[in-house]
């Protein structure tokens, strides 16, 4: 698919990969809405390449439905959804003391990471195909996986089944979602300069870029952004999960 000209929203997109994203979206002419909880950022990031901010919870159906509709009045109907959304938490299942991880905090990280991109995908493509564009492809979803969801370190037990959902909805999506013309295709991204990453010590952060076998370093937010855009314009890229991440495969801890 051109992205020139067509409604693209992102979630997660006032920072991170999700702001990476957004920019080069919006640079090669899509018309881009952000769907984040971050005002302030959101605003801004927004702002600053001419798109649109929306505060949405992307579990919350309610919440998905009235944004769509305030970015639909702006932009149309959207073409292309990128979700990167999602929170990490890191508890071990039992601490060292014996303490259970906390039911509300895992419930928490499957409501917004599974939950949430199952939301906004359904909800994306049932206004899409209301909607009756033409041509070979209606629209394209770009999701967010991790490579947690194969290589689950100690503390992502949360964070990685619900990346592990993540990868197990791309193909049934892609095949329920094919005779509407609508492509479903994920990328697990490894070790990224994140801004949860950022706020390591300098040392802390080459550390982890050099457990990455080629390149020697952590991934920029770009890089995740160029393949999103490669992922559009290839019609025959569907149903498929891509790792992103230089061949690392995490150790335990």
């Amino acid at each position: 698919m051109d992205s020139k000209d067509r409604a693209a929203i992102v979630t997660g997109g006032a920072s991170g990969l999700g702001a990476a994203t957004a920019t080069a979206l919006a640079k090669s002419g899509s018309k881009v809405a952000i769907f984040d909880l971050n005002e302030e950022i959101g605003r801004a990031t927004a702002a600053s390449f001419g798109g649109t901010y929306h505060r949405v919870d992307v579990a919350d159906e309610a919440s998905v439905l009235a944004a769509l509709d305030d970015a639909a009045a702006v932009h149309g109907p959207a073409r292309i959804l990128v979700n990167c959304a999602g929170i990490a938490p890191a508890i071990r299942i039992v601490d060292k003391h014996g303490a259970a991880h906390p039911l509300a905090i895992y419930r928490k990280t499957i409501e917004v990471n599974l939950i949430g991109t199952f939301n906004m995908i359904a909800q994306f493509a049932s206004r899409l195909i209301a909607a009756g564009v033409d041509g070979e492809e209606a629209g394209v979803v770009v999701n967010t996986a991790s490579v947690a969801a194969y290589d689950g370190q100690v503390g992502q037990a949360a964070y990685a089944s619900s990346k592990g959902g993540v990868v197990g909805l791309t193909l049934p999506a892609a095949r329920d979602l094919s005779q509407h013309r609508i492509r479903v295709v994920t990328i697990a991204p490894g070790i990224f300069l994140t801004p949860m990453l950022m706020g390591l010590p300098q040392a802390a952060q080459d550390s982890l870029g050099q457990q990455v076998p080629h390149p020697s370093r952590l991934g920029r937010p770009e890089e995740y952004a160029r393949l999103v855009e490669a992922i559009v314009a290839n019609p025959m890229l569907n149903g498929e999960v891509i790792r992103l991440d230089g061949a690392i495969r995490m150790a335990p801890r």
